[in-house]
């Protein structure tokens, strides 16, 4: 609805009122922007730690000194860990005693004994080292699968006459090889 009214100077101001459809349109709009907040887990009666962008949010937790993702389910999270996996993850689960659910979920005291069984383990960094100094170890005594390492062949028996290309890189083509 448009009304045009007269100032005191005599020049008309314009003014568009709200229709009933604009309003209805606002209303509809309103009850979407209610909807999509529900559906991403965010209820009126709780207000959610981040709703703007550039506020800070907890999107991981940090078990081991590596951030694991909040949304996916701890056994699955926990396979983010170098050294932790499947079989490893379900152990940890099943020693806490904690359900299998989105780490989101989890209260800082759950996760306090999350990460105090997760210590039991070698991972990580001290898991890198251990296999870095086994291979050292296999290739200063000159056995043959520190040859292999040091040679940069497959060390675990399989053939290298041919294949082994992911060991091997690139085919280096010799001139007069052939018969």
């Amino acid at each position: 609805m448009v009304r045009v009214a007269t100032d005191a100077r005599g020049v008309n101001r314009v003014s568009i009122a709200p229709s009933a459809r604009s309003r209805e349109r606002a209303s509809e709009r309103a009850w979407c922007e209610r909807r999509l907040t529900n559906a991403r887990g965010i209820f009126d009666d709780e207000q959610p730690v981040a709703q703007r962008r550039g506020d800070l949010c907890v999107r991981a937790a940090r078990v081991a000194g590596v951030e694991i993702p909040n949304n996916k389910r701890c056994e699955t999270a926990l396979t983010y860990v170098y050294g932790i996996g499947e079989t490893s993850a379900k152990a940890i689960m099943a020693a806490t005693g904690l359900e299998n659910k989105r780490l989101r979920e989890f209260s800082e005291e759950e996760l306090t004994q999350l990460r105090e069984e997760v210590e039991k383990y070698q991972i990580e960094g001290e898991l890198r080292r251990f296999i870095t100094m086994n291979i050292k170890r296999l290739k200063e005594i000159q056995c043959h699968r520190g040859k292999m390492h040091i040679r940069n062949l497959p060390v675990r028996g399989q053939r290298t006459k041919t294949n082994a290309r992911t060991r091997k890189g690139k085919v280096k083509t010799v001139a007069g090889k052939k018969k």
